[in-house]
């Protein structure tokens, strides 16, 4: 009798395509696309860095809309994607500074300055993971997920704020970034790359989901804790 084959899980095909896009991306940022006209070579990590900041903050902002959903429903499959949403908008925000302070050491001549942009996006990381900490500290499943969206829409209004912040304050940062303000050479490493990453974003808070509904689906079916007496004690 042949053993029962494990379906692939359908997120696995966002992770796939989001590998194969990075990979060209990555290829025609790299090689193809020519050197920019004022930064150099140094301008190519552009083509992932904004990528970065487009999604991490789309990631954050799904999770701020998930908090709600599990406000109004208490539902507990938008906490689980709200929990994906965190973590996977923390990791590319810390991507995000780290890639802009190897940016800004040849452009700036420093890895970091309070810059609006900089200082807004260093307060929209140190949040949210004051929302993964906060979570971490709560064991009751339903007081967390509640304390959990609360905390997440409190964060999210740093959104807006760094997004703006370019418009808002005088900054050395460089205005907002699309590919209608690049050369067409290198608009298509801009566009595919930023697909890439949402597709690894949305696989990676999928994965995130399923092993919270499993976890829980584990807790909710195990045996209850006896205690055994033991002579002598």
């Amino acid at each position: 009798m042949s053993a029962p084959q494990r379906r692939i899980a359908p997120e696995h095909w966002f992770g796939v395509a989001g590998l194969i896009l990075l990979a060209v991306g990555s290829y025609l940022g790299l090689v193809e696309a020519p050197p920019e006209r004022y930064m150099g070579e140094v301008g190519r990590i552009l083509y992932i860095h904004v990528p970065t900041a487009w999604i991490g903050l789309l990631a954050l902002t799904a999770a701020g809309v998930f908090a709600g959903l599990y406000l109004v429903q208490r539902r507990p499959r938008w906490d689980d994607l709200l929990t994906g949403c965190v973590e996977v908008g923390v990791i590319l925000t810390a991507m995000l500074l780290i890639q802009g302070s190897i940016w800004a050491r040849p452009t700036w001549g420093v890895f970091w300055t309070w810059d609006p942009r900089l200082t807004t996006a260093a307060i929209l990381l140190l949040s949210f993971i004051g929302v993964l900490a906060l979570r971490a500290f709560v064991e009751d499943p339903q007081r967390r997920a509640r304390w959990t969206a609360v905390a997440t829409l409190v964060a999210v209004l740093d959104i807006p704020i760094v997004y703006f912040s370019v418009k808002w304050w005088r900054t050395l940062h460089q205005d907002f970034s699309s590919p209608e303000t690049v050369a067409g050479a290198m608009h298509w490493p801009l566009r595919i790359n930023a697909f890439a990453l949402l597709a690894l974003a949305i696989w990676l808070i999928l994965r995130r989901a399923r092993l919270s509904r499993q976890r829980r689906s584990a807790r909710a079916t195990a045996p209850p804790a006896t205690s055994t007496l033991v002579a002598g004690d």
